[in-house]
Order: structure tokens, then C-alpha cells, then sequence
């Protein structure tokens, strides 16, 4: 056994027991988005990388992309190139997709929206792809989470080689965060001018950050266990969050307004 999956199993047995209601969040984000999956109709998925899940959940992803009318785009070419189960996939930046209006009834973005450097333009695109009553769920950092405020600290030129100790990712494989939508009001102002309104958000807590970092993560974890009370929902590190496109309405970016019509065909 290495001494990653050593302490690994040491951490979890530590999280049955200090806070045993525990979810991983991705975990959440799955089940979340079973339930949102469209019955037919075509589904984006934004910034699609090497996976839709995670890796141990590979048979799980194939099953769910099984048979369905999926989409995939990421700017960066490597990691588009690596995906292995959604095949109908393009190299595109998200503030310009290379799709006609109102094509998808799903769109859908996990651990991107923290990379977005114009979410308002990126919101109105998001919004020009979805047919009315479409929905875009998205995963992403809550900027008031521990885990954001630790990585907003860190200077740029340690956070890949910290990526790396502490979550095992390949340098290449970490992006530039902004963190310019990853706030409940935030949100809510973006969906307001782009088209969208909040069908439902939601302030997840996750497995610990510090695994690797024994015994620093056994405070971590009585710190999760705080979060996973009324007083500490704010400060939880992660969001779920669903916009439906409103059916009728106009939108404003940036002083420009546009107009979207329910009767609009793709």
C-alpha cells in the first residue's frame, strides 16, 4: 500500500467517525444531475476536460452518457482530446459556443465556473444555447469556503505544485481561478441579467481538503463537522446550483440588451 491510499484509508475511518453523515460533493453533483437529466434533447457539458465523473466512476459515466445526444467543449485541447465517453466534442471558448440559439435542453459545468473571467458574457452564451425552460447546473467553489479563501491565499507561483501534494493532480491539468461567480448574490444578479432565474442553490460540504496533511486534517474535519450545522452553511466550500432559462424576456450585458422569444426555433 503507498503512503497516499495509507493515509487515505486512515482518513476515512476518521470520517466515519467525527462526521459520519459526510457526502463527497461530487457525489451530490451526480445525483443532482441524474435527476435533471432530460429524457430526450440534446445536453452541453462545459468544460468537459478528461471526464465527466470522476475516474473510479468511469463505468457510472459511461451508463449515463449511454444513448444520449451529448455535447462536450473545452478551450484546452489536451484535455478535450483525453475524454473518452462523450465523443461529439469541440475545442470552444464558452463566452462564443459554436452552437446555434436554443439547441440544448441541458447545460452543464463541473468545477468551471470559478475559471470563467467574464461570467456575464459566459452566462448570456450559456443562455442563448438553452431552449426556454432549459436548464444549466453547474458545481463550483463557494467563495466563502475555507478551501477558496485557503487557495485565494496561496501565491500562484505554489498553487500547482500544492494541487498536486495535496489532491495528486497534474500540473497541466490546473487552471487560473477568478472566482467571479461563486457567491449566492452574485449568482443571483447574473441569472437576473442574462435570462436565467434560480430554481434551486445549494451550499454543499465536501471530504476533507488535507488528506494527505496528517494530522492537520483531523481539524479539518471537526471544522466540516461546524460547517454541517445551521451557522456554518455560509462558509461551506462548495455550490450546486440551478438556473432554468425563463420562456420569455430579455437580457442585458454589459449595457447591451437582447431579446429571446419563446416561438425562436433552433
Amino acid at each position: 500500500m503507498s503512503l497516499r491510499n495509507a493515509l487515505y484509508w486512515l482518513y476515512f475511518r476518521l470520517q466515519r467517525r467525527i462526521v459520519p453523515k459526510l457526502r463527497f460533493s461530487q457525489d451530490l453533483y451526480e445525483e443532482i444531475l441524474r435527476a435533471h437529466l432530460p429524457s430526450s434533447g440534446a445536453w452541453l457539458d462545459l468544460g468537459c476536460g478528461h471526464r465527466l465523473l470522476q475516474s473510479w466512476r468511469a463505468r457510472h459515466e459511461a451508463e449515463l452518457l449511454q444513448g444520449r445526444n451529448v455535447f462536450g467543449v473545452d478551450y484546452d485541447l489536451d484535455s478535450l482530446k483525453a475524454h473518452q465517453n462523450i465523443h461529439r466534442k469541440a475545442r470552444a471558448d464558452i463566452a462564443a459556443l459554436p452552437f446555434r440559439d436554443q439547441v440544448f435542453e441541458l447545460v452543464t459545468a463541473n468545477m468551471v465556473v470559478e475559471h470563467l473571467e467574464h461570467p456575464g458574457t459566459q452566462f448570456a452564451e450559456v443562455c442563448r444555447v438553452l431552449k426556454p425552460g432549459g436548464r444549466f447546473l453547474f458545481h463550483t467553489p463557494n467563495l466563502y469556503g475555507y478551501t477558496t479563501v485557503l487557495a485565494r491565499l496561496t501565491p500562484e507561483f505554489m498553487k500547482k505544485k500544492l494541487v498536486r501534494l495535496v489532491e495528486g493532480r497534474e500540473e497541466q491539468d490546473v487552471f487560473r481561478t477568478y472566482y467571479r461567480a461563486n457567491d449566492l448574490k452574485t449568482i443571483r444578479a447574473l441569472a437576473e441579467r442574462t435570462g436565467f432565474e434560480v430554481e434551486q442553490s445549494r451550499l454543499i460540504a465536501s471530504t476533507a481538503a488535507l488528506i494527505v496533511l496528517f494530522p492537520l486534517v483531523i481539524v479539518e474535519l471537526f471544522w466540516i463537522r461546524f460547517l454541517l450545522t445551521r451557522a456554518g452553511r455560509p462558509l461551506r466550500p462548495g455550490l450546486i446550483v440551478v438556473l432554468r432559462k425563463r420562456q420569455q424576456g430579455s437580457l442585458t450585458v454589459k449595457g447591451e440588451q437582447r431579446h429571446f422569444r419563446r416561438s425562436q426555433q433552433p
